[in-house]
């Protein structure tokens, strides 16, 4: 038996899969009359520490890679194996020590490459790293199986001299399985916990991402999104997350869900650290084309653009129909509009999109026509030596492994998925057309235009829900459909909190506005200082 075979085989049969049902069982449990709502959470030295502080500390002496890479493993066996039980990291790096040693030594005897250079980074298990760690999207059906190269963000980073600590959890399948699923819960990987109230959801995809970065289980994380898997899970967890212009980060070696929508995108704690990690995740690729069009628009460095007085002058419109899913978060977003006009900013209320609504059919039909060809195209790359090699193949491995891989819900999105036919059928095609032409020249660009605006800013999500693994996610609201299929960039910043659960805002714009986005969200974020420590509660303090 060859050893993908026996670890696949393995994964499925033992005990490795972690029982998903535990997590929401022992937080109801243990938040029973008489319990303390808190979870004990050991002090860490490096909470809420940034990128920058431990680059000086590793310049002085403090610290090293691998000093670091130390800590951030403790912590993660320490609240997210145990404690808490976060189960944010589906996967830790057996290599991650012996990276940090090597770019100690070149430090040494070179200096650093960069901002990067030792600093420890989870990214999403959707992501191909051709080393000792699985790709699998969370799913079993891809356990025990090694990509067979880097995903070009994979080697940008290593370049960059990051130190990738191990791969986290995610929504099954970048959460395309099931129309009624629940975020951050995989088959392989179980359900990840939010840290501000163990009881609640984490949001996805990028779920353990989100999660990681929030509880200071690294310096910063990648995630991926179609429609709000990078921002969504951000907002949830009192992170910044930048959902960058399709093409301005290669998706090659990324297990897909749509190209048209699809990116990968920086999470992290501050404006500062996300600005330094897109930096270093932006560039074109040959793989992949969409990324020809970054030329002479892609930055090395995003941290020029961090100006506390980026909102002086700036016009700002407010998208108003995103607003009125929840008193209190409107409230918050009201106090932040309110602090971007004394800040200097031109508001301009409303400046709704003409076409809010009108395409979400569209874009479900353009999501599932893509997926098809899409993940059918990633998985022949995987090649002969792959366990699966077809859509076809995945629903069917689900129906053998339904105790596994479906205890909670299904694969309906799969199945109307594999009905489709090629991307040179009409229906699709005028999908797509109908999804740019609605976001792009009739949306976004249209009411930038008429109101010469920067930037279009409006609640992200609301604050998190229950998790429940038997009705699956509720709609919190937000804003991040139009950016997402159109294409475009959009920033989510830590607006404030609702009973201690926190909200994001988002800052969108035409496409490749990058560098604008992160001088308005720089600015808001550094007046503000909204950010505040998960608490690891039990439940909802209200």
């Amino acid at each position: 038996m060859k050893r993908r075979d026996f670890i696949r085989s393995a994964i499925i049969g033992s005990g490795i899969v972690m029982n998903q049902s535990s997590f929401a069982q022992q937080a109801a449990s243990e938040s029973r009359a008489g319990d303390v709502n808190r979870k004990r959470v050991p002090s860490f030295e490096l909470d809420e520490v940034m990128i920058g502080e431990l680059q000086s500390g590793m310049a002085k002496g403090k610290w090293s890679a691998v000093s670091l890479t130390k800590k951030y493993l403790t912590r993660i066996q320490m609240i997210d194996r145990r404690g808490p039980k976060l189960n944010a990291v589906i996967e830790l790096n057996p290599e991650a020590l012996a990276i940090a040693s090597a770019l100690d030594k070149e430090r040494k005897s070179k200096g650093p490459r960069g901002p990067l250079h030792g600093i420890p980074v989870l990214i999403k298990d959707n992501i191909d790293t051709h080393d000792k760690m699985m790709t699998t999207a969370g799913s079993l059906a891809l356990a025990g199986s090694i990509a067979p190269k880097d995903a070009f963000m994979v080697q940008k980073l290593r370049e960059a001299g990051a130190v990738i600590l191990g791969k986290t959890n995610l929504s099954e399948w970048a959460n395309f399985r099931s129309s009624h699923a629940t975020s951050g819960w995989s088959g392989r990987g179980g359900l990840t916990l939010c840290p501000y109230a163990l009881d609640r959801n984490p949001s996805g995809s990028s779920s353990g991402s989100g999660v990681a970065v929030a509880a200071n289980l690294c310096a910063v994380a990648v995630g991926t999104e179609t429609d709000g898997s990078v921002l969504s899970p951000a907002s949830y967890n009192g992170l910044v997350g930048i959902k960058p212009t399709v093409g301005l980060i290669s998706r090659c070696g990324i297990i897909p869900i749509a190209h048209s929508q699809d990116t990968a995108g920086p999470m992290a704690r501050t404006v500062t650290d996300a600005a330094i990690l897109l930096g270093c995740l932006a560039g074109p690729d040959n793989c992949d084309a969409a990324t020809a069009e970054s030329a002479g628009k892609v930055q090395t460095d995003y941290t020029q653009f961090l100006k506390r007085d980026g909102l002086r002058g700036a016009r700002i419109g407010v998208a108003r129909k995103f607003f009125g899913i929840l008193d209190e978060a409107d409230k918050l977003m009201e106090g932040a509009i309110a602090e971007m006009k004394a800040l200097g900013a031109v508001i301009v209320d409303p400046a709704d999109l003409p076409t809010h609504g009108q395409y979400g059919e569209a874009e479900t039909e353009v999501l599932l026509y893509e997926f098809k060809n899409d993940l059918n195209a990633y998985l022949a790359n995987r090649g002969a030596n792959a366990p699966v090699h077809s859509l076809k193949e995945i629903i069917e491995f689900n129906e053998r492994n339904k105790a596994k891989e479906m205890p909670y819900f299904g694969q309906d999105l799969f199945l109307k998925a594999e009905a489709k036919g090629p991307l040179t059928e009409k229906a699709y095609r005028d999908a797509l057309e109908k999804n740019l032409r609605l976001t792009r020249e009739e949306g976004i660009d249209a009411v930038m235009k008429k109101h010469r605006l920067d930037a279009i800013v409006a609640p992200t999500t609301g604050p998190t829900q229950l998790t429940d693994l038997v009705w699956g996610d509720r709609d919190t609201g937000g804003s991040t459909t139009p950016p997402a299929v159109a294409g475009y960039p959009s920033i989510t910043v830590p607006a404030g909190q609702v009973a201690g659960l926190p909200v994001g805002i988002s800052f969108f714009g035409k496409a490749w506005s990058e560098p604008k986005l992160i001088e308005l969200a720089f600015a808001f974020e550094q007046s503000t200082k909204h950010r505040r420590a998960p608490k690891f509660l039990r439940t909802v303090d209200i």
